[in-house]
């Protein structure tokens, strides 16, 4: 279960602080029409307030051309999401048979959002800051 919550957290944080480097006077059309805008590597906190889980963690996640991936080649876990023209995000992490959820919006170089572990036995809230 901690394991999946490192990489549920570390996916919205990535997807948070993705974003590519676009000219500001083009920065508002990008990203009313693409998803681009948010690409490149995020750091992602994950913080616990319900449950039995870690209390917190810190990953690094990739946005890339909308698509939330991992930033590392680690094979015990998978993760799925998407970031959407307008920030917003939503994640699933899986792993050693048990499953989490994330969701929240990305603005700027930052994002937040919530997390849930599919049982709710655990759950709380990610922040994210662009690295890349």
């Amino acid at each position: 279960m901690k394991s999946l919550l490192r990489i549920i957290f570390a996916a919205a944080t990535a997807s948070v602080l993705m974003a590519s480097a676009v000219a500001p006077s083009d920065a508002a059309s990008a990203h009313r029409t693409s998803t681009k805008g948010f690409d490149g590597l995020w750091s992602v906190t994950i913080m616990t307030i319900y449950g039995n889980c870690d209390r917190s963690y810190r990953y690094p996640l990739v946005v890339q051309n909308g698509r939330v991936l991992k930033a590392d080649t680690d094979s015990s876990y998978q993760v799925a999401g998407a970031v959407a023209h307008n920030g917003a995000i939503r994640v699933t992490v899986s792993g050693g048979g048990q499953t989490a959820s994330g969701y929240g919006r990305l603005a700027h170089n930052r994002g937040a959002g919530v997390w849930r572990t599919s049982a709710g036995d655990c759950s709380g809230r990610w922040s994210a800051e662009r690295r890349g």
